[in-house]
């Protein structure tokens, strides 16, 4: 297995492919989208994991692998600005799928099947404790127009949290204001709070 794995043969390549999509699915189908609920970038992870697989085991003869898989990145960084606009999230996780096909094409003998399963156990690990950590730490932030300016005095901050609480069903933590209006008697507030 350990030969068949390692040979430029079509058998090596495809024993290397599945390793690589079975990566990409944990990545994409259970990370990117558990965490982020978008499922209009998926189609696009997956078909750049692919192609930049196949391009980059390919060409491994004429010693471009490493060098195209990290050139195809800049090629889509520099898209980014040139078209829709990806969140920087989303940018790391074309980055990440580019990276693991990039490694798991590669044909380096001296890397056992094992060592190239560590290695991509530990990307996808350290995704998922990224995900976990931000979203524990991660607030969601609403705008909101409000009208009891009395509360927005010094020393009142426990009785507008508990009122924008019960008015908004929200769990808010705290309250930036952005704006008053003395004229209109309103405050434009940004409340931040945890989903």
């Amino acid at each position: 297995m350990e030969n068949i794995f390692h040979s430029q043969t079509i058998w090596g390549i495809l024993i290397r492919f599945i390793m690589n999509l079975s990566f990409l699915l944990i990545l994409i189908q259970i990370l990117y989208f558990r965490y982020s609920k978008k499922e209009k970038f998926m189609f696009t992870f997956f078909l750049i994991g692919i192609i930049v697989f196949f391009i980059c085991a390919l060409l491994k003869d004429i010693g471009m692998g490493l060098g195209l898989g990290f050139g195809l990145f800049a090629i889509f960084s520099i898209l980014r600005f040139r078209t829709r606009n990806f969140s920087v999230k989303d940018m790391a996780y074309i980055f990440t799928t580019i990276g693991i096909s990039v490694i798991n094409s590669m044909n380096m003998q001296e890397v056992p099947i094992f060592g190239y399963l560590i290695i991509n156990f530990i990307i996808v690990l350290a995704v998922f404790i990224l995900e976990e950590h931000l979203k524990r730490n991660m607030f969601s932030k609403y705008s909101i127009l409000y009208d009891n300016l009395e509360l927005l005095k010094p020393g009142s901050n426990r009785k507008l949290i508990k009122d924008l609480s019960s008015r908004t069903g929200l769990n808010i933590l705290w309250i930036k204001i952005r704006n008053i209006d003395l004229k209109r008697n309103i405050a434009e507030l940004d409340v931040y709070f945890k989903e």
